[in-house]
């Protein structure tokens, strides 16, 4: 593991006491295009100034307002008066042998959040957190071993994700979003969405909804309003067991819910997107990674249009679950693909650098350390 030195800060993640007191500027990336129009139009300024900010932003990669040049000196202070282009700080950045790279980022509140880069040949792929911990309570991941603070913004979704982008190369573009960080991001379709939709705008990330993946444990109301926008994003539901009463055992929203309901949120999802489903199962040693539970799989799944994700389980320190055999995940495999399941295993990726969800945060002791509920 290679620790990185963190990005330059717009603000102190530790101000005095003096700067504590005055009010908080708002934060840019939670500013939409019309409130920022508007500000600019009372000022005296043409509404091209809002495009030239955003490109400073998203394609620029400005940290600062010093740094966006061809915008006026005054209007340059202006903007610096009234907002800060970040408002978290990097906690901690580390680096693993295959070029994985992952952020603590501490928020205004002092709350905490992960956000990771992974490089795969030509590909650069973000995953992004949505919610401070998380309410769902899969027994075997770090996110939700506290529970859930409350959802990030807009902008503070934003912000991972170009803070993410400030590690390529000037060369190098982001070409993939998963909404699999920390947080369940259907519970907080309103931030989740809004940043979104910045990041496919041309103006924006320019990332095509069809490169954006969200993931759910799978919430059947939240589904089908992801679905009545119409807007073709991926949809990977976290499913990990094969029937209720193993499910509900690892994620335990389950039992208010039930796995038929999913499926058919899932199946309505499909038939208005067009977009071919995901389906992912985190493979814990001898929990589900039965012959008898990949052919309960097979039958829970034949006949949908549907990839398998299989994750063999990254183990986090403190809870009872391990890796699975290498012949154990062969078998899997085996008997997945044999009845024609499209199937992928996912390579494992920075495991040396606490690369599971919520592992960063929690073994660097930040759990336990209340927040601040009075956030901007």
């Amino acid at each position: 593991m290679t620790s990185l030195p963190v990005l330059p800060e717009t603000n102190s993640a530790h101000p005095d006491d003096e700067a504590a007191s005055r009010p908080r500027k708002q934060h840019l990336l939670n500013v939409t295009d019309d409130v920022l129009g508007t500000w600019l139009s009372d000022r005296g300024y043409p509404a091209f100034r809002g495009k030239q900010i955003r490109r400073w932003l998203y394609s620029g990669r400005a940290t600062a307002f010093e740094m966006m040049s061809d915008l006026p000196a005054k209007l340059r202070g202006e903007l610096a008066e009234s907002f800060d282009v970040f408002q978290a700080s990097e906690a901690h950045v580390s680096t693993s042998r295959d070029g994985t790279e992952k952020i603590l980022v501490r928020l205004a509140d002092g709350g905490e959040v992960e956000c990771v880069l992974l490089r795969d040949g030509d590909r650069r792929s973000i995953c992004v957190s949505s919610q401070v911990g998380c309410a769902m309570g899969c027994v075997f991941c770090a996110s939700g071993l506290d529970g859930v603070d409350r959802n990030l913004t807009r902008g503070e979704i934003l912000e991972q994700m170009l803070r993410l982008q400030h590690r390529l190369p000037a060369e190098e573009r982001l070409s993939h979003i998963v909404m699999m960080g920390m947080g369940e991001p259907l519970a907080n379709l309103p931030g989740v969405l809004g940043a979104l939709d910045v990041a496919r705008n041309p103006e924006g990330l320019g990332i095509s909804p069809r490169r954006i993946t969200i993931s759910t444990v799978g919430l059947p109301p939240a589904i089908d309003k992801l679905a009545a926008t119409g807007i073709p994003y991926n949809l990977a539901v976290s499913l990990h067991a094969p029937n209720d009463e193993l499910r509900s055992r690892l994620v335990p929203v389950n039992k208010k819910i039930g796995i038929e309901p999913v499926l058919a949120a899932a199946d309505r999802y499909f038939t208005s997107s067009g977009r071919r489903l995901t389906f992912e199962y985190v493979l814990l040693g001898g929990v589900n990674d039965s012959e008898s539970c990949a052919h309960e799989l097979v039958r829970v799944l034949r006949g949908r249009s549907v990839m398998m994700n299989v994750i063999p389980y990254n183990p986090v320190e403190g809870l009872p679950y391990r890796t699975p055999r290498k012949d154990s995940i062969a078998r899997f495999r085996q008997i997945l693909e044999v009845s024609g399941i499209n199937v992928m295993f996912r390579q494992k990726k920075g495991d040396e650098i606490d690369a599971a969800c919520g592992q960063l945060r929690r073994n660097r002791g930040s759990i336990g350390k209340k927040t601040d509920a009075s956030t901007p």
